[in-house]
């Protein structure tokens, strides 16, 4: 008798699922685009705040060969600059920019250049992410260009919390 009443149960179940999961990838797969603004979001935060509280120590790098803290915050912006220009389709690789040496100037600009990358990764369709690019010399989709970059600006995020823990700064959001 249990058995034949689980039946029921179990098919209504497996109705539901079966209408349930196409829906819930849908809305997965179009907010992946909003997922990967807000990181980029929060990379924003933490690189102008980490570049406010090193302001003094751009020049400071932990040896030879190495880039100093004033280069891997000017890093982020030309790769910001450059996977906006991916992701949109904006004709033509710009010229490498001078060095921003300039505390303000160089906040100003991390933040200019998260907004332009927020924007242009919120204005992808599904089916953009999914379109060929080359970054690097190399074939792409535009959403392996966003997670290849994003992804490399956390490690270098990482980088520059270890220099400012070196020189005894604490990154503003550990306080």
């Amino acid at each position: 008798m249990k058995i034949k009443r689980l039946v029921p149960i179990a098919s209504v179940l497996v109705l539901l699922l079966a209408f349930a999961v196409p829906g819930m990838k849908a809305q997965s797969a179009s907010g992946i685009q909003s997922a990967y603004a807000s990181d980029a979001g929060k990379l924003s935060d933490k690189f102008t705040g980490i570049a406010r509280v090193m302001a003094d120590k751009y020049d400071w790098k932990p040896g030879p060969g190495v880039r100093s803290m004033g280069e891997v915050l000017n890093l982020i912006v030309v790769e910001n600059g450059m996977l906006t220009r991916v992701l949109t389709g904006a004709s033509g690789a710009a010229s490498k920019p001078a060095p921003i040496t300039d505390p303000t100037k160089l906040q100003d600009a991390l933040k200019s250049s998260y907004a332009d990358l927020q924007s242009a990764i919120r204005g992808l369709s599904d089916s953009d992410l999914k379109s060929s690019v080359k970054l690097f010399g190399r074939d792409m989709t535009k959403q392996d260009a966003v997670m290849l970059l994003i992804a490399d600006q956390h490690e270098h995020l990482g980088q520059s919390i270890a220099y400012a823990r070196v020189n005894g700064v604490v990154p503003p959001w550990s306080k």
